[in-house]
């Protein structure tokens, strides 16, 4: 069975869906639609801005929601699904190459989900630390003992996880994890605290613009963050979209569950290779490839 995975906020690059635009008429015409809906010409950042263009949040995720979505679009009857699942925002690209939203009120809510996210990194200055080689249970276990908030926020694969929460309460806890014997608890680059509680005024933001968005059952089941489990109900859905800007993202989970599923074989669409990579350290025996 083929899984199709799509990758969240990070996997961004200058250049990214060039081809798409100039070799593809349905891409271009999607393209300069959401030039339209996003009120400037996102395009052209994509295909010749600069890195620095490409790391604000109100940039990012569109862009990489527009590559994403419009890759599985190029597939055209090739794309036959037998499961979906992406990486935070990648979870919305998921949902409209499967069918549970049109392409405009996708990019709408990233669109939303990008601002909101923006003002709450302002309101609450925060931000997310990388931590290699312990178990998942050693570190929940250390950031419940830290003062302040600081959360599991990435389960990306096993010994690879991502912290995130309070400035002062990372530092502390990136202290104790590597006096635990991590490999590395190293800060991120990132405007603030994603997939935590520090998140709450942009999902309490956000949640009126999803329920207020009409979602239909997806052609096959959504592997979705919050929970890893599979999903074609809308309400459910929905309540999950909800939820997931201040739940961990489950990788770990997802992955394993689509395996027991039936997948066999996970194609990633969009720019970069690091669900590829974290699928092959989930599961050696699976079949991995991308079209970026």
């Amino acid at each position: 069975m083929k899984a199709y995975v799509f990758p969240g906020q990070g996997a961004q690059f200058v250049g990214m869906g060039k081809d798409l635009y100039d070799n593809n008429p349905q891409a271009r015409e999607l393209f300069e639609q959401a030039n339209d809906i996003l009120g400037f010409r996102i395009t052209d950042l994509m295909h010749a801005g600069t890195d620095e263009d490409l790391r604000q949040t109100a940039v990012t995720q569109p862009a990489i929601f527009l590559h994403s979505v419009l890759l599985a679009k190029s597939l055209g009857d090739e794309f036959r699904p037998d499961m979906v699942a992406g990486h935070s925002l990648g979870e919305f690209s998921a949902l409209v190459a499967a069918g549970a939203m049109n392409f405009a009120d996708g990019l709408k809510l990233v669109s939303a989900r990008a601002q909101a996210m923006q003002r709450a990194c302002e309101l609450h200055p925060s931000t997310m630390a990388a931590v290699l080689a312990l178990p998942d249970e050693t570190v929940e276990s250390i950031c419940a003992e830290v003062p302040g908030t600081v959360v599991c926020a990435n389960y990306n694969c096993p010994g690879q996880l991502v912290i995130s929460g309070e400035i002062e309460a990372i530092d502390a806890a990136c202290e104790r994890l590597l006096a635990a014997g991590a490999k590395r608890a190293l800060k991120l680059k990132v405007g603030g605290a994603f997939h935590s509680p520090c998140m709450e005024p942009a999902r309490a933001e956000l949640a009126e613009a999803i329920a207020a968005t009409e979602i239909h059952t997806p052609v096959c089941p959504v592997f979705q963050n919050v929970d890893a489990l599979p999903h074609t109900d809308p309400a459910e859905i929905k309540a999950n979209l909800i939820a997931q800007l201040t739940a961990p993202v489950r990788w770990t989970q997802t992955v394993r569950n689509m395996i027991a599923a039936g997948a066999t074989e996970f194609v990633e669409l969009g720019p970069g290779k690091v669900l590829q990579g974290l699928v092959a350290k989930i599961d050696r025996n699976a079949t991995v490839s991308g079209l970026q």
